[in-house]
């Protein structure tokens, strides 16, 4: 009888890491792919029916019973999981090989309890995808971490508690859909109180005055000088006022004669007397310069700099790296830690001596500590991957697009790091001339004839690069940035006389606090040590998502959506999104993960009271919320008398006209908050409050028509008197008949309320809905006519009857521009103005025609052409769609992620999106009242003994 070879299975997160390591373990070893979580908190909807009375019908958490959580497998791994199962069968070791953090440990916990093996398990972990690596792993395995684990369960659940507690009271006091959470509700903050700050601004006006100068070369030869510009600095040794000098209520931060105040009056003068003074300079200042280079990555910095130098957003960045970690180019990319192996500080020491020189390095090896409250020391910094460094023109091949990019940033930052220190000298040029004329205003005093004005230029000589020859670290735009030019000096002493060539008087404002960006939103979460770096690409894309915080190219701009949500929790939730309090929460959290904390006792603490504070626990702040004043909470003093109101369907402006007449307006989406002054928003109520163009009379109905700019652009309606007729609803009697259920919401609060017609009882006739059209592209709102008015708002209009299936075709405007409708049937018009005037036979020659999709050109080619897939072995193409560019094998579609482009996107990656989508098997279709599960319930005993070991 022939003997069984021994099989040692080895499960991975994904199907790429899976590919990349398969190589590297030889024969005997089978590499699969669990595509990350196989099992979760289900929604308390989905739990078993004689599950949803019992303690877990809430959160699907336990939460009197030791916060037992009860787990189901996800509808779309269950195929995953009985294929895994069945290798399992087979196999006589398991290694479970997961990610080495907090997510990667749950991963495999749960992969342990769910298929439950009777073979050896061995936990395998790595931080970089090299040979070397993965042989090391298979030697110095070990037991699953049930710290971790702990720490990742306690995470879970306090997410769970909060956003199940929380967000209801945002659903009925705001408006449905939104959600409150642990770090997105204070990173929200954030954003709002730097709005805040930029709507309370006050700007202070100041003047100074910028000379362009020549000095030094050789008297003999004319034009051998060096040419530079200074600015006014000092008068009569008083300094002049900059911007820093002010504070953002406009007042000078200064106590009164420490600094001059110049306005427009007193720098004009000022350039008038110095036009024939004698400029000379008075001061040379020099000292040494030193700059050290930057500590290699962690996920936080990368973040920070990608959106800096690559523009690419937090979750670009990190799909990104995620996919050059998982192929085996960097190594882990979730870590807080700026720390490098020995073999990697060698490596980088050795490649920086061969491309820029021995002198290029220091003598000692460079080691970094890290600065960041709560860092954890589990893995290194992020660097290439391997014990000697492949260069970026040796991946050049292998990479495109954003990979490239980053592996080069990525590269170009850890063997800077080890680098020697950049060295040069500061140079600080004083020049001075006496004024020839009194010079005087109320802001800055007199200052007599005599009086010396003092401008100052500072530049710096590099005189060894050191570590910039490879890398120079970026930074984000600072509020007073160009008040700190560096000029070229020339080579002077004191007392050397200088030639004026020019003197610019200008007038300056000061400036608001800069918004944040993505980069500076991740260093101020990080500086205050709330949340963990590896989940702020996923909390920054959660309140992008949800509406709270809007994109103006870098800058981040709250919506006033997030005014209201942010007010409400500052108002009844203070200490949830207190920034000391989330900080200290997040260093419990890592107490756990370090075993110093009982996870049980921090969640009873947590949820039930009091804390540590002596604030009650989230259940009591929760259940003791009192009276919210729904309309205060959305409402938002503008000033003047206006207020801006949140709405269901979007910010709109309330005000008086001058006559005590009620102004309304809606806000457009491309006003930031700050733009919103009390000016801005009475020329909206004035030139957009309802009613606001009158067109005349509709002939046929008698009600006036009116044009409007809403929302969502200009429109035309017809105004309904109150005491118009009601017209029956033949749909509404008929659900009135059958005693049909009908749900709503109060506009007030949000709450649901049910009422059932009694049946046989006619509903009563609904009333008249005032006909409404969108204006074409081609009209305006200040010139649209009645004619059109009337045509805009008959539409659909009926084109005619198909004379072979009898049914009827319109045309009309929707979404997604001009369109032919014919039963469920939809074509597209190539103009707006076809909708008026396209005939019955161009009808009918459109609907001869093969269907395309919107958008879509005839016979079109795929965009691109990515190989075979190693799976299905077929053709993987890049084609147009429409919801937009896809992935597909001709079997299998995948729609390619908004933060991956078609021009980046690698053959590995597209067949990695392909085996996702083939393991997540064919989409459901969701059931009448929600997504049905059938789930058994798995042990929440929470048995977590070390697992058996071979």
């Amino acid at each position: 009888m022939p003997t069984k070879t021994p099989t040692k299975l080895v499960i991975v997160e994904s199907p790429t890491k899976a590919r990349t390591i398969t190589p590297f373990l030889g024969a005997g070893y089978e590499v699969e792919a669990s595509v990350g979580h196989i099992r979760d908190l289900p929604q308390p909807s989905e739990l078993p029916a004689e599950m949803k009375k019992g303690p877990y019908r809430k959160f699907a958490v336990d939460v009197d019973n030791g916060f037992d959580p009860y787990y189901v497998v996800d509808a779309d791994k269950r195929k995953k999981v009985a294929e895994l199962k069945k290798k399992l069968k087979d196999a006589d070791e398991l290694y479970l090989a997961t990610d080495e953090d907090r997510e990667g440990e749950a991963i495999a916990w749960h992969l342990l309890e769910v298929l439950q093996p009777k073979v050896p398990v061995k936990r395998m972990v790595f931080h970089e995808i090299t040979r070397e690596a993965i042989q090391r792993a298979l030697t110095a395995t070990r037991d699953l971490d049930t710290r971790l684990v702990d720490a990742q369960e306690t995470r879970r659940i306090l997410d769970r508690l909060y956003g199940y507690e929380v967000s209801p009271v945002l659903w009925r006091k705001i408006g449905p859909g939104l959600s409150a959470g642990r770090v997105q509700s204070v990173a929200t903050r954030l954003v709002v109180e730097r709005e805040r700050e930029r709507m309370a601004f006050v700007a202070a006006s100041y003047w100074d005055v910028t000379g362009t100068f020549t000095g030094g070369g050789d008297a003999a030869e004319p034009g051998s000088g060096t040419t530079f510009t200074a600015r006014l600095s000092a008068l009569g040794g008083t300094r002049v006022a900059t911007g820093r000098d002010f504070d953002d209520t406009g007042a000078l931060r200064t106590r009164a004669g420490s600094v001059v105040h110049l306005d427009e009056a007193a720098t004009t003068a000022l350039v008038s007397a110095l036009e024939t003074a004698s400029f000379a300079v008075v001061g040379v200042d020099t000292k040494p310069y030193t700059r050290r280079p930057a500590a290699p990555f962690t996920t936080s910095t990368l973040q920070q700099e990608a959106s800096r130098k690559l523009r690419l957003n937090s979750r670009a960045t990190m799909r990104t790296a995620q996919g050059l970690y998982e192929n085996g180019y960097i190594t882990y990319m979730r870590t807080d830690s700026v720390t490098l192996s020995t073999e990697a500080i060698a490596a980088a020491r050795r490649q920086a001596a061969d491309l820029y020189g021995a002198e290029f390095v220091p003598e000692k090896p460079r080691v970094y500590a890290n600065k960041s409250k709560n860092a954890q020391e589990a893995h290194e910094a992020i660097r290439p991957a391997g014990d000697h460094f492949r260069t970026p023109a040796q991946v050049a091949g292998e990479l495109s697009g954003d990979q490239f990019r980053l592996y080069e940033l990525i590269w170009k930052r850890t063997v800077a790091s080890q680098m020697a220190d950049a060295r040069g000298s500061t140079a600080t040029l004083r020049i001075g001339a006496p004024t020839t004329a009194d010079v005087a205003s109320e802001r800055s005093g007199a200052h007599p004839s005599g009086t010396v004005a003092e401008f100052s230029a500072s530049g710096t000589v590099i005189t060894f690069r050191g570590f910039l020859a490879a890398y120079e670290e970026g930074r984000d735009a600072g509020r007073y940035d160009a008040e700190a030019s560096e000029a070229r000096l020339p080579d002077v002493s004191e007392g050397d006389a200088v030639t004026k060539e020019n003197l610019e008087a200008a007038g300056h404002e000061t400036s608001p606090p800069p918004r944040y960006t993505e980069a500076s939103l991740t260093a101020a979460l990080e500086e205050r040590g709330i949340g963990r770096p590896s989940t702020y690409a996923a909390t920054i894309s959660v309140i992008t998502d949800r509406g709270y915080v809007l994109r103006r190219g870098q800058a981040l701009v709250p919506s006033w959506l997030a005014f209201s949500v942010v007010r409400l929790l500052e108002d009844h939730f203070g200490s949830l999104v207190d920034y000391d309090f989330t900080a200290a929460m997040e260093s419990d959290l890592d107490r756990i993960a370090s075993g110093e904390q009982d996870r049980v006792a921090w969640l009873q603490e947590f949820y039930f009271g009091p804390w540590t504070s002596g604030s009650p626990g989230l259940q009591s702040l929760v259940d003791d919320l009192g009276e919210i004043d729904a309309r205060d909470i959305n409402s938002i003093p503008v000033g003047n008398g206006i207020t801006l109101r949140v709405g269901r369907y979007g910010p709109y402006l309330e005000g008086t006209g001058p006559d005590g007449e009620p102004l309304r307006a809606s806000v457009p989406e491309d006003v930031a908050p700050d733009e919103l002054t009390p000016e801005r928003a009475l020329e909206l109520l004035t030139t957009q409050s309802d009613g606001d163009r009158e067109l005349g009379t509709d002939p046929a109905t008698g009600y006036q028509v009116v044009a409007r700019n809403g929302r969502y652009g200009p429109y035309v309606t017809e105004v309904i008197p109150d005491d118009a007729p009601a017209a029956a609803d033949e749909k509404g009697a008929a659900a009135g008949e059958t005693g049909t259920t009908a749900t709503g919401t109060t506009a007030t609060t949000g709450t649901t309320v049910k009422s059932t017609a009694a049946k046989g009882r006619k509903k009563a006739p609904a009333k008249v809905k005032p006909r409404t059209g969108s204006l074409l592209k081609s009209m305006s709102l200040d010139t649209v006519t009645l004619e059109q008015a009337l045509q805009l708002m008959s539409l659909p209009r009926v084109v005619g009857t198909d004379p072979e299936s009898g049914e009827e075709i319109t045309a009309q405007n929707g979404r997604y521009g001009p369109y032919l409708k014919k039963g469920t049937d939809s074509r597209s018009l190539e103009t707006e103005e076809q909708i008026f005037d396209v005939t019955l036979e161009e009808a009918l020659a459109i609907y001869a025609q093969p269907k395309q999709r919107r958008g879509q050109r005839a016979a079109a080619s795929a965009l691109r052409e990515l190989g075979n897939d190693p799976v299905s072995e077929k053709p993987v193409l890049v084609k147009d769609g429409r919801f937009g560019p896809y992935v597909t094998d001709g079997t299998t579609n995948v729609t390619i992620p908004k933060a991956e482009s078609i021009e980046s996107l690698t053959p590995e990656r597209a067949y990695e999106m392909l085996a996702e989508k083939r393991a997540k098997g064919p989409a459901k279709r969701p059931a009448a009242r929600g997504r049905a599960s059938t789930t058994s319930r798995s042990s929440t005993t929470r048995s977590r003994a070390a697992a058996p070991k071979g």
